[in-house]
């Protein structure tokens, strides 16, 4: 197994931690607006060389009482069989983890969660349902895995947030009035406003202004006691 990309420091992945930050490559959505082009899609040549697992190791034992945790994001981590083995590395080394996802994979989440590798979850809420295909960009999309996801989170067995990269083509308040009674009762919940890269996947994609993301968190907080804007 190797990383796809490594981040030796972050004071904003993993909440109220100091930890590191490993990316994995392959995603089963394609959302116009991701960041991570090379990680989503297999045939693009990455920027950096890809992190041997033992160099892994090695970091994080030079790294230990430095670091609090480790957050694994992707691409979809779950989508990594040899996922288990890592966290069982990292767990064993005594970090705790954060595990980045689409909530497409419910089942590999729990037991993750069963098996006590997993510490905190970020779930991606993409849109309202009725834009959730359009949004990650797989026509006739099954919502029900997403929902399963959400529906776990919610009670509460995991440390977890919820969190939106909000686009100017994709959200409105239509798309936050429905998001809202769907996560409702959730412990935290992000709007992330979208910032444009040279890799995201389609170019030509915008962001809101402030005032407007403050107003669509203002929507979700009748829903959600704790609403951010990042």
């Amino acid at each position: 197994m190797t990383i796809d990309g490594f981040q030796p420091m972050t004071l904003l992945d993993f909440p109220n931690k100091v930890g590191c930050t490993v990316f994995l490559k392959g995603c089963n959505f394609r959302c116009p607006f991701c960041h991570n082009a090379t990680l989503v899609e297999l045939e693009r040549e990455q920027s950096a060389p890809p992190l041997a697992l033992e160099k892994f190791r090695d970091f994080l034992q030079r790294r230990q009482g430095l670091l609090d945790g480790v957050c694994v994001s992707g691409g979809e981590p779950l989508l990594n069989p040899q996922l288990p083995q890592l966290l069982e590395l990292v767990k064993g080394l005594g970090y705790l983890v954060k595990v980045d996802t689409n909530g497409s994979f419910p089942q590999r989440l729990v037991e993750l969660w069963k098996s006590g590798l997993v510490d905190y979850v970020a779930m991606d809420i993409k849109n309202s349902p009725a834009r959730y295909a359009e949004t990650v960009g797989v026509p006739g999309l099954d919502l029900s895995p997403i929902r399963e996801s959400v529906s776990w989170l919610l009670e509460g067995r995991v440390d977890y947030e919820f969190r939106t990269t909000v686009v100017r083509q994709f959200h409105d308040a239509q798309s936050f009035a429905q998001i809202g009674p769907w996560i409702a009762g959730a412990k935290r919940y992000y709007l992330q406003t979208f910032t444009h890269r040279d890799t995201v996947l389609r170019p030509g994609l915008s962001a809101w202004d402030g005032e407007t993301m403050e107003g669509f968190a203002a929507q979700m907080r009748p829903y959600v006691s704790n609403v951010e804007v990042r």
